[in-house]
């Protein structure tokens, strides 16, 4: 083991914890309106909670466990059995701990970036519940096929850091539960309550983003160095690509759309973080803005369906794009332990990249839609119109982030008059 890699791992680690609390929680609960803003938070805070448990006992085993078939793990590690200060799997420099809290951590934020898309009406109950199943049944396998020596990995599909594990399965999972669900009941009345707030949680995830890319190469040296510098570059082009087509269009430039536009690059460059240079990831964040843009103001509002803070059209749709460019723009010069993409002589890359979307796409929906189904046996999906109406901070949890307890607030007023 390497004492180097070992210290640059455990900080990465411990960035990226940071970049779901308090990153991910101020970034979607700045977003929400002040009825609903630490219900939202809370939604992050839980996934942290409860998914680092299920991936103790059973998840990390499932993902990571010696191979069945290219489908799913074995019980090698149940429990964390097996899994040792000894260097992880015999071949990586850092110890067999520090290698599974970190994939830990992947698994919580991926559930976390979920509650984007069905933020303010789901019950608490079936996200406690959503928590343990979710990542058992639809993380762990997509996870294993290509991290765990499963069958993409086999067909070469390259995903550094995320674009299908993380970003498209999130992103379209969220889509999913937010049309099973069904649209919130004030959609049209709410609005972001602290834009600050979102700034401060944006600003906390390009930090954390670094440590999430820059620590996949799972050693501190060169690969490590070029993961950082391609994730900052694609973020601060995702920012731009976005500013330019929104003055354009709208004519007036906004701190929300710029810093979506970061957050549009930083999602687009995760499955290419490693494997491209840094002229390719200036490109392929550059391209993220306008498409994350299209995605929301065009998408969306054309099929009308409520997906409350845009989790699908930022994680799924600019993580297709990302895992896409992957197989277009990679390089052996910069990884050879990649593979060269379509504008370096390799067109069956491209195919791998479309058959690893196709697939996450396709056990997202399928995934997501059986998990809810078994959770709506046993609990309702959705809060009461009242509960929606005062707002889940008051209703479900019974505190509020700025009201003092003599004030009314407008939900209730709403629903008495209602």
């Amino acid at each position: 083991m390497d004492t180097g890699d070992t210290a640059w791992i455990l900080s990465a680690n411990a960035i990226v914890v940071f970049m779901l609390i308090p990153g991910l929680a101020l970034f979607y609960g700045g977003l929400m309106s002040n009825r609903n803003v630490l219900s939202t938070m809370m939604y992050s805070f839980s996934s942290l909670l409860v998914v680092s448990i299920v991936w103790v006992l059973w998840g990390y085993s499932l993902t990571f466990g010696t191979d069945i078939g290219g489908l799913i793990g074995g019980m090698d590690y149940l429990g964390f059995k097996n899994v040792g200060e000894e260097a992880a799997f015999g071949t990586l420099t850092i110890p067999h701990y520090l290698y599974a809290v970190f994939q830990t951590c992947f698994a919580a934020i991926t559930v976390a970036i979920v509650s984007g898309g069905i933020a303010g009406r789901i019950s608490f109950p079936a996200w406690i519940l959503f928590c343990i199943l979710w990542p058992t049944a639809v993380y762990a396998p997509i996870a294993h096929w290509a991290w765990g020596g499963g069958w993409l990995s086999k067909i070469g599909e390259l995903d550094f850091a995320g674009g299908t594990v993380v970003h498209i399965l999130a992103g379209v999972s969220a889509l999913v539960a937010a049309l099973m669900i069904g649209p919130r009941r004030l959609k049209n009345e709410e609005s972001p309550h602290n834009i600050v707030y979102f700034l401060i949680g944006a600003a906390t995830l390009w930090f954390g983003w670094l440590a999430f890319n820059g620590g996949s190469a799972l050693a501190a040296g060169g690969l490590a160095s070029l993961a950082f510098m391609n994730t900052h570059i694609a973020a601060c082009a995702g920012g731009i690509g976005w500013l330019v087509i929104e003055w354009a269009i709208r004519k007036r430039p906004t701190l929300v759309g710029t810093m979506t536009g970061a957050i549009a690059g930083l999602v687009a460059i995760t499955p290419a973080a490693g494997y491209v240079t840094v002229l390719s990831a200036a490109l392929i964040g550059l391209l993220s803005g306008p498409i994350g843009y299209y995605a929301i103001h065009f998408i969306k509002t054309r099929f009308k369906y409520d997906d409350t803070l845009d989790a699908f059209g930022i994680h799924g749709i600019c993580g297709i794009w990302g895992a896409m460019a992957t197989g277009i723009f990679a390089t052996k010069e910069v990884n050879e332990a990649g593979n060269n993409g379509l504008l370096y002589g390799n067109p069956e890359q491209l195919v791998s990249q479309a058959i690893g979307v196709g697939v996450t796409v396709l056990l997202a929906v399928i995934g997501t839609y059986v998990v809810l189904q078994v959770i709506r046996l046993f609990v309702p999906l959705r809060v009461s119109e009242e509960d929606e109406i005062l707002g889940l901070d008051l209703s479900i949890h019974d505190e509020s982030a700025y009201l003092k307890e003599e004030e009314v607030p407008p939900g209730r007023i709403q629903m008495e008059n209602s």
